[in-house]
């Protein structure tokens, strides 16, 4: 996007060749790198997604509803159709001939009519071609009548009765009506060769136009510079429009190739062959207006500006546009003075305006179809509303060889400022509303000259030099200010952050205690306190950048003297690799850094502390003395001194742990500080009952151990068999005297025999088997 035109009004071109022949597809593959560095190339802007043709456009147009835009071109002959709001093309389609131009029938792409250049008339829908039909003679122009729902065909050539014939298709019959019979001339060939299409001099109907907003007037500019007006309702000529007088030269033949009416259907615009444009009253055969295109070529697009709204039409300022194959102006239609002008590198076959806005764009020779905006004639179209923003600030940037900065910079919208009331009484300017033209009305405020802006704020408020010098010092001051505060910044290493995070602590404390020392010296102001301050800096930052693993290569020739774990490279995997990882949970760790309060939440899964020779001594001890004792062997009197001497063991142990973890006592060093939650955790002493039989297997032990064992516990009752002698095994039976049940327990043992369990059941305990 560059600015085309620097003048009063600007011009920006959006898209579009610079050059009449641009380069070819193989030729920009092939210096795809050297464009690169070309900012023209670099910086271009699509607007719409191949907008553009294999060779040249021939038509242009845009709907009603501003969602769509049809275009034709060659070659091959196609029509492409974009969808605005995505700026992207819906379809491509080719047709067997060239298209001489194309109307759309409804307020979208659905429904379009096509005159070829090979008599055919195409109907086309989005699904295809709809329908062709053929016309006696060629088509020079395409008009739709929505009133009468007839499509216009002025074709070249005599018919049988020697007039020039405009051809009625009747779209709602679906047939052709009797045309309407204009006079071109009468050709001496026609009747000496009977032909209907005339010679090579033969006259034609070259355009028309219908006033639909008004009277529904039909008019036909003919080869011959005359203007016929015809009345679609009683389908006869109402008036003739004869050529001007001394409209060219008497050897110079003038003809109409464009025509357009105003909206209020009062005025007639005529554009000729030979570049003149004639604006005319229609109650009047005298031309108001007479415009030179400037080239001599013929006038191909003419078209009155008219906004759709009553309120848009109301305050905007009436605009014409005229272009032939070389250039489009914008005109003033009261006095014909030159509002802008665009003078693209290739030659023009038509223009289209998008209504409403300031964009125009156009079917030319050459690949690319040229998109042009003008910010004073509209905004940007709601669909492309991103170059309002572009050109404000391509305005505003003054160091922009592109940029429109012929006046002031800043100055936008026409050199206009938007003021509320309030503003405008601040600066006593609310007289003005309704008196002059300095003032226009626009929403909750009104758009004030930049120029009288200025002027009413130095006289409202003379000191505002001093305050904006005044504010633009402090600003500065500012700056300084934020300059000199440096963030904490963050550590953030993989593993030890702790420890980075403890370093990195001290290491700010000495650098903020030597910058103290410093200036009690008288050292602050001078060179010497700016470079402890740059080695300070230094030092922080490659703390920084050591702990999060980075490396600053334009810093490493000049390293400060002072360096710590953090600045050393040697170290630099301790706070990255997680083999060096710190395990605060270990006892190492706590034993080297007593104060030091763990996270329960970030400790994890911790591994059980190892016993010491003493407590794995006594727990052999112990399983050696249960092991010894045997069930049946042990009294109830040994049980329950062992359970005694098991809980004094125990209190005194747990004794012990508490003087050990006092600070008083003399073995709180030897102990290890370790919390109750940490004690828990370490192996648990369990003292077993003499009556419980072990699991364990017994441990082996000398022979008059075993019997001495054997003899203690020789009256106590076994679930197993007696041994009473060690070595061979002696049985006796000896019959005796069954007792009575109910005899006490000392009975029972005094008479020598065993009595099992009472809940023991026998299947001797039978009834029948006792009677």
């Amino acid at each position: 996007m560059k600015l085309s035109t620097q003048s009063a009004v600007p011009v920006y071109t959006v898209s579009g060749a610079s050059t009449a022949r641009p380069l070819p597809e193989w030729l920009i593959r092939k210096r795809r790198r050297s464009l690169k560095q070309d900012p023209e190339f670099t910086n271009r802007i699509e607007l719409l997604q191949d907008f553009e043709f294999e060779e040249a456009s021939t038509c242009v147009r845009a709907s009603e509803d501003g969602n769509w835009l049809m275009s034709t071109g060659t070659y091959k002959p196609q029509i492409h159709t974009h969808y605005l709001p995505h700026l992207s093309l819906s379809f491509a389609r080719h047709t067997d001939s060239l298209n001489k131009t194309f109307v759309l029938l409804s307020s979208d792409y659905s429904k379009s009519l096509h005159l070829q250049t090979d008599r055919s008339l195409q109907f086309q829908t989005p699904s295809g071609c709809h329908y062709t039909t053929r016309i006696p003679r060629y088509g020079r122009d395409l008009v739709y009548d929505k009133r009468s729902a007839e499509a216009l065909i002025p074709s070249v050539g005599l018919n049988g009765d020697g007039y020039g014939e405009v051809f009625r298709l009747n779209l709602e019959v679906g047939r052709f009506m009797k045309g309407y019979d204009v006079d071109i001339g009468s050709d001496e060939s026609v009747v000496e060769r009977t032909a209907l299409q005339g010679g090579v001099d033969a006259g034609s109907v070259n355009t028309a136009v219908v006033a639909e907003e008004s009277h529904n007037l039909l008019a036909f500019g003919t080869s011959l510079g005359t203007v016929e007006f015809w009345d679609s309702r009683s389908r006869s000529r109402v008036a003739v429009l004869p050529p001007p007088i001394g409209m060219g030269m008497l050897d110079e033949k003038a003809e109409i190739t464009a025509l357009d009416f105003h909206h209020s259907g009062l005025s007639l615009a005529t554009g000729s062959s030979t570049g003149l444009i004639y604006l005319y009253d229609l109650r009047s055969p005298v031309p108001l207006l007479k415009k030179d295109q400037g080239y001599g070529y013929p006038i191909q697009t003419l078209k009155f500006l008219n906004p759709t709204t009553k309120t848009k039409a109301a305050t905007a300022e009436p605009k014409i546009l005229s272009a032939d194959k070389r250039i489009i102006k914008l005109w003033d239609p009261q006095n014909g003075q030159p509002w802008t002008s665009v003078e693209p590198a290739v030659d023009l076959n038509h223009v289209t305006w998008v209504p409403d806005s300031g964009m125009l764009l156009t079917a030319n020779e050459g690949r690319q179809q040229h998109s042009f905006f003008i910010p004073q004639l509209g905004p940007a179209p709601r669909w492309c509303a991103f170059l309002d923003n572009l050109v404000e600030e391509m305005a505003e940037d003054g160091d922009d060889p592109s940029a429109f900065n012929s006046r002031r910079s800043g100055e936008i919208y026409d050199n206009y400022k938007f003021l509320t009331m309030e503003q405008l009484r601040a600066l006593n300017l609310d007289h003005l509303v309704g008196t002059t033209s300095l003032l226009r009305p626009y929403m909750h405020g009104h758009f004030v000259a930049q120029r009288l802006y200025e002027e009413a704020r130095l006289i409202s408020n003379p000191n505002l030099w001093e305050e904006k010098r005044a504010q633009s010092i402090q600003q500065r001051i500012e700056k300084e200010r934020e300059s000199r505060i440096r963030g904490n910044k963050k550590v953030s290493a993989k593993v030890n952050r702790k420890l980075a995070e403890k370093l990195m602590a001290r290491e700010e404390a000495n650098e903020r205690r030597r910058a103290r020392r410093t200036i009690e010296k008288g050292g602050g102001e001078g060179e010497d306190a700016d470079a402890e301050a740059t080695i300070a800096a230094d030092v922080t930052d490659a703390a920084v950048a050591a702990a999060n693993g980075e490396s600053n290569p334009d810093k490493e020739a000049k390293k400060p003297e002072r360096s710590n774990l953090l600045t050393d490279t040697r170290f630099a995997q301790l706070f990255q690799d997680e083999d060096f990882a710190v395990d605060e949970t270990s006892r190492e760790f706590q034993l080297l850094n007593p104060s030091t309060k763990v996270d329960p939440d970030d400790a994890g899964p911790r591994r059980p502390r190892r016993l010491t020779a003493a407590e794995e001594e006594e727990i052999s001890e112990r399983r050696a003395s249960s092991g010894d004792e045997d069930d049946g062997s042990s009294s109830d009197s040994e049980s329950e001194a062992e359970r005694k001497k098991a809980v004094a063991v125990k209190k005194a142990r747990a004794r012990g742990d508490r003087d050990a973890g006092r600070l008083s006592s003399a073995s709180y060093k030897k102990a290890g500080h370790r919390s109750q939650q940490q004690r828990a955790r370490a192996p648990q002493m369990v003292v077993s009952s003499s009556t419980a039989r072990s699991a364990r297997p017994v441990r082996d032990v000398s022979f008059g151990a075993r019997a001495a064992g054997l003899g203690s516990g020789r009256g106590k009752k076994s679930i197993g068999n007696s041994r009473g002698v060690v070595g061979e095994k002696e049985v006796t039976f000896a019959p005796q005297k069954k007792g009575r049940i109910g005899a006490p327990q000392e009975d029972r043992e005094s008479s020598g025999r065993k009595i099992g369990r009472k809940d023991r059941r026998s299947a001797s305990g039978n009834v029948f088997r006792k009677m």
